[in-house]
């Protein structure tokens, strides 16, 4: 719901009434992720998508009836339905969707996410979607961040079971199901509880003011990521330079990273192309935690590059983090056309893709989160997970 969130709080605001369509499970390959999200307001405006296109006409009759009943639904699309065929979701896969009334006495709940989501603190919000024998407990929801919960699902224990398991699950940006008994049991399935994570946006950091960088951070931006762009120069790093991004830095870049937060989601982007700034720069990127490290340059410099890191202690497995020449050959030349080369590689390393044309495979087309990157908190919480929204 973070896409769609600043454009529901004013409608709460206002005192209008709307309905908000979450996907919280998905099989095979379905059109969009979980925790995609598309709110209808009692005028009949909508924002956000849940399918692309594929069920968005049959969420919103569902979203209207919703709106009237004050009933949340939950409700499932996939191409083994009749319905889903009239609905056009017609790519394989199967998704189920929440649909809950959202109003003006949610607005506090929604301020508080708000308020986190702009702030860079973590915060998650819980939902029950399903099962239970108290129909009223549907929809209830709790908001926890991780020193302070807002609201209830219906129990003290419940409470308690889902904050602890949801906090699992926001420390590694994960949103997904968890299938818990009435009371939180572990090993009971009566109930099933939507977490939705809303962990800070991942960090890129572009190193070198160049023009390349002009591009690549405006990229970085369109994928979600925190943009930050770190030169020594201050003639080359100006705001006229790059006006969107979210952080400017002009200090040497070994010395920024030394104290940046980096984590696994992190990716980072040497394009200074200037071995006094690479090689002290690479020598700590590369015992980071960082997801992505990619540095620009020919073979060559490529070459003389590793040759300057193994002189100053690096060994071949941190080397082999390294992604250069940064990006995937997709016979770029410009700048822009280099921001989409290396935001494909990103991708591809992110979610595990091979780069090669999907006309070539026949291999499923939307790929689980790396094994690594997917478990849930909780011992028995349901592996249906995605990074968080």
């Amino acid at each position: 719901m973070r896409d769609i969130l600043q454009d529901v709080l004013p409608w709460c605001r206002q005192g209008s009434r709307c309905a908000v369509a979450t996907v919280v499970r998905t099989w095979n390959s379905s059109p969009r992720p979980i925790g995609a999200a598309m709110a209808v307001c009692q005028t009949g405006e909508v924002v956000g998508s849940v399918s692309g296109g594929c069920v968005e006409g049959a969420v919103y009759e569902v979203a209207q009836k919703v709106l009237q009943t004050g009933v949340p639904e939950l409700v499932t699309y996939g191409v083994s339905d009749g319905d889903a065929l009239s609905a056009g979701l017609t790519c394989g896969g199967m998704m189920e969707i929440f649909v809950q009334p959202v109003d003006r006495a949610a607005f506090h709940h929604l301020q508080v996410v708000a308020d986190a989501v702009a702030g860079r603190h973590p915060v998650a919000v819980a939902t029950v979607v399903a099962g239970g024998p108290d129909p009223d407990r549907r929809g209830l929801s709790l908001v926890i961040t991780p020193e302070l919960t807002y609201g209830s699902l219906g129990g003290d224990r419940l409470d308690q079971a889902v904050t602890d398991d949801a906090r699992g699950m926001l420390g590694l940006g994960k949103t997904g199901l968890l299938q818990l008994g009435n009371d939180g049991e572990r090993r009971a399935q009566d109930l099933s509880v939507f977490v939705e994570s809303y962990a800070p946006r991942p960090r890129m950091i572009v190193f070198g003011a160049i023009d390349f960088a002009a591009a690549m951070a405006g990229m970085g931006t369109f994928l979600g990521y925190h943009v930050t762009v770190c030169d020594a120069r201050p003639t080359f790093a100006t705001s006229k330079r790059f006006p969107d991004v979210d952080e400017l830095v002009v200090q040497w870049p070994h010395k920024y990273l030394e104290q940046a937060e980096v984590d696994e989601r992190t990716v980072l982007c040497v394009l200074t192309h200037d071995p006094k700034f690479d090689v002290p720069l690479l020598a700590i990127a590369l015992r980071t935690r960082a997801g992505y490290i990619g540095a620009m340059g020919s073979r060559r410099t490529h070459q003389d590059r590793l040759n300057r890191l193994r002189e100053v202690g690096m060994s071949d497995e941190e080397l082999a983090r390294l992604s250069s020449p940064i990006g995937l050959d997709l016979g770029a030349r410009t700048p822009e056309e280099t921001a989409v080369s290396i935001a494909a590689e990103i991708i591809a390393r992110m979610w595990g893709g091979t780069g090669r044309p999907l006309s070539a495979m026949s291999e499923r087309i939307h790929r689980e989160p790396l094994a690594s990157a997917v478990t849930p908190a909780g011992p028995d919480a349901q592996a249906s997970v995605a990074p968080g929204r």
